[in-house]
């Protein structure tokens, strides 16, 4: 079995990128990893701090996806670790997100968007599932830690 998630009133919402779950980062609070995740497209620009304080996910979403601004170059390399900083940042700082994610055991988790083919699964489900697979990285990241704890 596996466990999907898409829109926030599922039973795993929380493991949106949208859900609301403020993280700290770089002296800034975060409303949502959306929000941070899409800014770090756009470092040391005006962008940056419009997508900080965006006032929705859905909007932080829209200005990191226009394309009327160059993002960094680097992005296309750098994304899968900034996704996987936001999440384990959100893991940190909101321990009911963690205890969620940790009681999922061994199921896959699959972020069952139908329209996003990288971080989802896509309409179809052939999908790269990048956002499941970090979340699913990151709990064994911390059974490992926590193996470590009672074994170290």
């Amino acid at each position: 079995m596996s466990i999907k998630f898409y829109r926030l009133k599922d039973p795993f919402g929380c493991f949106s990128n949208f859900s609301k779950h403020p993280i700290l980062f770089d002296g800034i609070s975060w409303a949502t990893s959306e929000h941070y995740f899409q800014a770090q497209k756009y470092i040391g620009t005006e962008r940056y701090l419009k997508i900080a304080y965006a006032a929705t996910p859905k909007l932080a979403a829209e200005l990191g996806r226009d394309r009327s601004l160059p993002i960094r170059s680097d992005w296309e390399q750098v994304k899968d670790a900034i996704m996987k900083k936001a999440v384990i940042a959100k893991m940190q700082q909101h321990p009911e997100v963690l205890k969620k994610l940790m009681d999922t055991g061994e199921e896959e988790i699959i972020e069952d968007s139908p329209i996003d083919y990288y971080w989802g699964c896509g309409a179809d489900g052939t999908g790269k599932n990048m956002l499941g697979k970090i979340l699913m990285e990151v709990r064994e990241e911390y059974k490992t830690e926590r193996m470590d704890l009672f074994h170290g």
